[in-house]
């Protein structure tokens, strides 16, 4: 299994996730040149060595008509005064991206999926529709570039999972199309929803850009502390400016046997007044619902009386439903809630063909363990078909599948 974790301790930019990706690729001058073909328009990639706090690293810039953008000429674009290439809706993007990107279609897709992520923030804060927004730096021609290099990196290093850090955002304020606003920005700031975010006192701007928002939103499927992982490779994406800290992108490149963890929600509560067939149906409930475990333990309560402890393990997605569903079907009156992190064997599954037809296991492996065990409903079916015990249908595909 291959996966990334980017960190994300000075932000996110969409410059610097590429200088980053670059460096995991096989061959860096390669994907540059690669890079050059996709037919971003009136761009051409650089990249140059940057050291930042005595680290070395990459930055990567984008030439528009032979010229680095800057803040001044940005600022020229927010006036609404910038060539016609630099300031697009989302229609002329799609145009962009649909006829004159050389990518895959899958690419293509990821593009316009960025895009619009920041069209639906941009819309919720000036209240029109995605389809009226007109990007300001993010129609630009270096913000297309990357957007479309760093959807094009990670389809070339195809990761099976990307994680990420929490994301520091800087704090002060920064000036947009619309004046001066406050970090981070109003349409990163609804892009980071969900996300978590941080600001330090020590460092002043604007760390996480609208475009490195969208992107770790769209790209990444976990945000929290880095797991155990087994590092093969780390790229270091160098921003433009200096800080007291290290201004990078950090990302972790982890092949197949790292071990993973994952983080669940806990939710747990003392009941001693339901019956056993109460229990049962609220359980059931639960785990319809969406709880990962439902467990009881027999516990005493004030003054000695027997009582259950009812515990709920969820996903913090589902959490709220979870918690309304057990307030509906317990009489518990308060709920314990907590952040657990679970160490965790990657879970994989597979059909055996056996002769008595086919038959499906799960197989989990990590920390140096292997399991594998068959799935107890088509054990159960065959047994009932060939009128065996399940223990002896068991035993006959176990020694079947050590003949493989």
């Amino acid at each position: 299994m291959k996966s990334l974790y980017i960190d994300c301790g000075m932000g996110a930019a969409g410059d610097m996730l590429t200088a980053a990706l670059l460096e995991l690729t096989a061959d860096p001058e390669k994907a540059l040149q690669e890079l050059n073909g996709l037919h971003v328009p009136h761009v051409r990639f650089e990249k140059e060595s940057s050291v930042k706090c005595g680290i070395h690293g990459t930055h990567v810039r984008v030439l528009v008509d032979g010229k680095e953008e800057t803040e001044e000429m940005h600022a020229h674009t927010h006036d609404g005064h910038a060539h016609d290439h630099s300031h697009h809706g989302l229609h002329g993007i799609e145009h962009i991206v649909r006829d004159h990107l050389a990518v895959s279609d899958k690419v293509k897709k990821d593009i316009l999926t960025v895009y619009r992520l920041v069209a639906e923030a941009e819309s919720r804060v000036h209240d029109m529709p995605p389809e009226e927004i007109h990007f300001h730096e993010l129609g630009t021609a270096d913000a297309l570039a990357d957007i479309t290099a760093v959807c094009w990196l990670m389809d070339q290093l195809d990761p099976d999972e990307v994680l990420a850090s929490p994301v520091h955002v800087g704090k002060g304020t920064v000036r947009c199309a619309h004046g001066i606003l406050p970090v981070p920005a109003p349409a990163t700031a609804l892009l980071l929803e969900g996300i978590p975010v941080y600001s330090r006192e020590e460092i002043d701007g604007e760390l996480c850009t609208p475009t490195g928002a969208a992107l770790l939103k769209h790209f990444v499927s976990r945000f929290g502390p880095m797991p155990v992982i087994v590092p093969e490779k780390i790229g270091y994406g160098m921003g433009k400016k200096d800080f007291a800290v290290a201004n990078c992108v950090r990302i972790f490149l982890a092949e197949s046997g790292a071990e993973k963890r994952d983080t669940v929600r806990e939710l747990d509560f003392n009941v001693d007044d339901m019956t056993g067939e109460e229990i049962g149906f609220a359980t059931e409930m639960l785990l319809e619902a969406g709880a990962r475990e439902v467990f009881v333990t027999p516990v005493y309560m004030k003054k000695g009386r027997p009582g259950s402890l009812i515990t709920v393990l969820c996903t913090e997605e589902t959490e709220e439903h979870i918690i309304r569903l057990i307030f509906r079907h317990t009489t518990t009156i308060g709920i314990r809630c907590a952040v657990k992190e679970r160490h965790i064997l990657e879970r994989t599954e597979e059909t055996l063909d056996t002769r008595f037809g086919s038959v499906r296991r799960k197989r989990s492996s990590g920390y140096g363990t292997v399991r594998v065990k068959p799935e107890h409903e088509d054990l159960a079916a065959i047994a009932r078909e060939k009128d065996m015990s399940l223990r002896e249908i068991a035993e006959k595909i176990k020694g079947e599948a050590h003949e493989e």
